[in-house]
């Protein structure tokens, strides 16, 4: 079987079956979806009723299951992306989600009211920008992992040989991955970052790419999922490749990051920054074992940069993880820790120079994956940069660029791009594109995890730090703190439903969305908003006295901030919280 899907699509709806043709030449498979068995078949093109209503699709997302029955998502609209080794990369921007069902008279008004609270999770995660695919390339591997793939992996079906971890519809298809005669019709999409430049010095021409591969495994949201799971999984794991192709040769440079690979936690409570708070009971060693052997057995040597601060709240989780290193004793993994915000206080990021000359010896050891025009391979990346902070956003990207930059110039001079003695620096069109790039693959990741824009990206887009920067930083994170805070549980949810961490079943006695929210959920934030807002209308509509004035002002100041203590005191009773997965699953 080729490794390829179908590019060209076209569905065919009647009241009882969903019909996919495969309009690519020469091909003659329709795949016939029973809309009232759900069973899945392959059938050919003459089976189709002339009565169907018919439409272009682009993908089959796959299928998933809510209270009024199963329903089929497909890709409406796609723009293009690139092109790199004569493979077109799209991006979905559109979605439909089709119900199997011709009728919701089967539904109560709880389930009606259920199934549509269901969609809109559905549509929420769809809705985040970041969905990349191509019918003919496999998007989930790095250069390394296909250049030493075995014949029989090349024959797989794009579904069989993706790498599981980024195939974020992989639950969605389920049901077309148990039968391989249909894999030509099942699309891997992959979540997170692509772009792709065409790019010019010393008059040669070269094709720059980045990619980053976002993790299914322990996704959520920024507060809600923190640390590791059983299994070793870190949270916010993702795969960056900064790939070259220059006269037939590829080069590439592979980084990672992720979560502290302990368990903790940091539940939104109003707080500002909650703070962190590690498992006492859990055993850290064994799912910070799981998730280094495996990270080591698919990159090789790890050196971990954990740019987290050196006191306050994020202290302890410096040194669990300090300990657990030294603790393990494994000669494959260095551990580097680099307080960023203290080294760049005052604006001083030129500081982070630091922190790459420590490492220089250590990038020239790990390498990177160069392959020639000829397919020979000229040197393997022997392992990876493992960074953290918090998030694994901001602070976590702009180190990436940086370490990514210095690999390219070694890389450019290698393939005769750059003369000796040039600096990449130097070369302003590129530069441009390079700073301007990594900031939007900065954006796209802190957009899919946190829910606003990066920080710090006047830093990895100009090379300095700026007023305005700090300014627009402000303002994010004040989107951050209400949504983390105010629609995050339902993003946590959306996302479980969405990867098969939570199934609906609609025998279910008591559905995990009708648990009512306390009163007090929406009464104090309330008050404090009225109170706080007649405070400041007494000031502009002063009385006829001054003491008159001054009684309203205090009277409405008292009551908005005592309102803002009392959530405080309890901020976690007043935080939009997930519903579907039990909390040992998040925590």
């Amino acid at each position: 079987m080729a490794a390829t899907t179908y590019e060209r699509l076209k569905l065919h709806i009647t009241t009882e079956k969903f019909y996919v043709e495969a309009c690519d030449d020469g091909v003659d498979d329709v795949l016939i979806i029973d809309r009232v068995s759900t069973e899945v078949t392959l059938s050919v093109k003459k089976d189709i009723p002339p009565s169907a209503v018919t439409r272009t699709i682009f993908g089959i997302l796959g299928t998933i299951h809510l209270v009024a029955g199963n329903y089929l998502i497909v890709i409406t609209k796609k723009i293009k992306i690139g092109e790199f080794f004569n493979h077109v990369i799209w991006k979905a921007t559109d979605f439909d989600i089709l119900s199997y069902k011709k009728t919701m008279l089967h539904l109560t008004d709880i389930q009606l009211q259920d199934n549509k609270t269901f969609l809109a999770m559905i549509n929420h995660v769809l809705s985040v920008d970041g969905f990349y695919f191509s019918t003919t390339y496999d998007l989930t591997h790095t250069l390394q992992r296909l250049s030493n793939t075995s014949p029989e992996f090349q024959e797989m079906s794009l579904l069989e040989r993706a790498d599981q971890r980024f195939v974020w519809n992989g639950h969605l298809l389920r049901e077309l991955s148990a039968q391989p005669e249909v894999h030509r019709f099942a699309l891997p999409v992959l979540h997170g970052f692509i772009t792709m430049h065409s790019c010019s010095i010393n008059g040669k021409y070269f094709d720059w790419i980045l990619i980053s591969r976002r993790s299914c495994f322990r996704a959520g949201v920024r507060y809600y999922v923190r640390g590791i799971d059983s299994e070793g999984h870190a949270a916010n794991f993702v795969e960056t490749e900064q790939i070259v192709h220059y006269n037939g040769s590829k080069a590439s440079f592979v980084q990672t990051r992720g979560s502290i690979p302990v368990f903790w936690s940091q539940r939104p409570n109003l707080k500002y920054k909650p703070r962190p708070q590690i498992n006492k009971v859990a055993n850290h060693m064994d799912g910070f074992q799981r998730h280094f052997d495996s990270q080591l057995i698919i990159y090789g040597k790890q050196v971990i940069l954990n740019l987290v601060n050196q006191k306050g709240s994020e202290k302890p989780l410096e040194q669990a993880f300090a300990t657990m290193v030294s603790s393990l004793g494994n000669g494959m993994i260095r551990y580097i820790a680099f307080d960023f915000h203290k080294e760049c206080k005052n604006m001083r990021w030129d500081r982070l120079s630091i922190l790459l000359d420590r490492v220089a010896e250590m990038q020239d050891e790990l390498s990177y994956f160069l392959v020639d025009s000829t397919g020979k391979v000229v040197t393997n990346q022997e392992g990876v940069f493992r960074s953290n902070c918090m998030d694994c956003l901001d602070r976590t990207n702009v180190i990436q660029s940086l370490l990514a930059r210095r690999s390219l110039q070694a890389q450019l001079q290698r393939l005769g791009v750059l003369h000796v003695g040039q600096k990449l620096e130097e070369q302003d069109e590129f530069e441009k594109i390079y700073k301007n790039a990594w900031a939007d693959n900065a954006n796209a990741c802190a957009k899919q995890y946190a829910g606003t824009g990066a920080l710090k990206t006047d830093f990895t887009r100009t090379g300095k730090r700026t007023q305005l920067g700090l300014v627009k930083d402000g303002w994010n994170s004040l989107i951050r703190y209400y949504k983390n805070n105010f629609s995050d549980g339902f993003r946590q949810d959306a996302i479980d439903l969405f990867l098969g961490n939570y199934s609906v079943d609609e025998l279910e006695s008591h559905s995990p969305l009708s648990v009512p929210r306390d009163l007090k959920f929406l009464a104090l934030p309330i008050i404090m908003v009225v109170a706080f807002s007649m405070c400041i209308i007494c000031l502009l509509m002063a009385g006829d006295t001054w003491t008159e004035t001054l009684a309203y002002v205090l009277f409405w100041g008292v009551a908005s901030v005592g309102t803002f203590f009392i959530i405080l005191y309890n901020g976690k009773d007043f935080v939009d919280a997930p519903r579907l997965v039990q909390k040992e699953k998040i925590d």
